[in-house]
């Protein structure tokens, strides 16, 4: 089973118990080397369920019901202590990536400034269905429909391979969305989904913005979520295979032996990156007529990543474009709002 042959929701259960049989019965034929086979179809999964979207970094954990409240003036004092990063970095844009891993959890954060006012980004972010017409740039995403009739607001999420996928096939987060703070100088939004496939949780996206000078605004963009064992099997048998040369954006090592960070702490910064790259896409696009904005929108998204290939590139532009079609044609019909 590879990426390509990509498996029905509901096979995990059974290539969980196949593993563990393996492990305690070690019949010929059925090596370590199956093992790795079999966890590389968890690892793909694992990817994808990451997808669902830099500096030194430190072990973090969830948030809390305990941290401070966030506020304006918060965030702008991190804009003050990022001002040399933003300023001069290898992104070739006002951006600060970073991420972090524990034994259970995997987060990146961006920090960046828009070239977009607050007023059009807070009306804009606060909105659940214009979420959606945001994620569903992001080259794994397969669809997301807005339901605004119950409190909180939930995003369906659907999310899959970089190619074409049926629904079917793809597997479905669901978000409860929060408006957390809304005010005429700070947003803060937070998406949040208890369960995800392959004993992965508490997916996480979390936006807070602030008005900056020259009708600009920084933002913090959070991707985050936690894994069981099953995840850590599927990784460590990913990272001997075929994410064997997959990279995040980190810088780690010394001399001869520096490079990008790998593994999930990799994964996160692609997918957080992705996201950012999401937003600024969207945000760019308005000020276009309306039967253009999406396919704006397409080419920005497109070409901001083609930018970081070492990263993010996956398929040529006219593949990308032709599959975000048809997944936004699917998109309208299906949505009730």
């Amino acid at each position: 089973m590879t990426i390509d042959t990509f498996p029905r929701p509901g096979w995990q259960t059974c290539l969980m118990k196949e593993i563990a049989f393996t492990k305690m019965t070690a019949r010929p034929g059925r090596s370590i080397a199956n093992l790795v086979a079999l966890a590389r179809s968890f690892a793909a999964l694992t990817l994808v369920a990451a997808a669902a979207i830099t500096g030194p970094t430190t072990a973090q954990t969830m948030p809390t019901a305990q941290e401070p409240a966030q506020t304006a003036a918060t965030l702008l004092e991190k804009h003050s202590e990022l001002a040399a990063q933003l300023t001069s970095n290898a992104y070739g844009r006002p951006l600060y990536l970073e991420s972090s891993e524990t034994s259970s959890m995997v987060n990146g954060n961006a920090y960046a400034v828009l070239d977009s006012p607050f007023g059009t980004v807070s009306s804009t972010l606060k909105s659940p269905r214009r979420w959606c017409d945001v994620m569903i740039l992001h080259i794994n995403t397969k669809y997301c429909q807005a339901s605004t009739d119950a409190s909180p607001a939930v995003l369906n999420v659907n999310i899959g391979k970089k190619t074409e996928q049926e629904l079917a096939d793809a597997f479905a987060l669901e978000f409860s969305f929060r408006l957390a703070s809304s005010t005429p100088d700070f947003l803060h939004v937070r998406l949040n989904a208890d369960k995800g496939p392959l004993g992965t949780s508490n997916y996480r996206i979390e936006l807070r913005a602030a008005p900056l000078p020259g009708g600009k605004t920084f933002m913090h963009l959070r991707y985050s979520y936690g894994y069981g064992m099953a995840g850590r099997i599927a990784m460590q048998g990913y990272l001997a295979t075929l994410g064997s040369g997959k990279v995040g954006f980190t810088q780690v090592g010394e001399g001869q032996k520096q490079g990008y960070v790998g593994g999930m702490r990799g994964a996160v910064e692609r997918n957080t990156m992705r996201y950012y790259l999401a937003i600024e896409a969207y945000l760019a696009s308005l000020g276009r007529p309306p039967e253009q904005q999406f396919n704006a929108r397409l080419d920005h998204w497109f070409k901001a990543t083609e930018q970081y290939a070492r990263q993010l590139h996956e398929v040529d532009k006219s593949s990308y474009v032709l599959m975000k079609h048809n997944e936004y044609r699917r998109q309208q019909n299906g949505s009730s709002n």
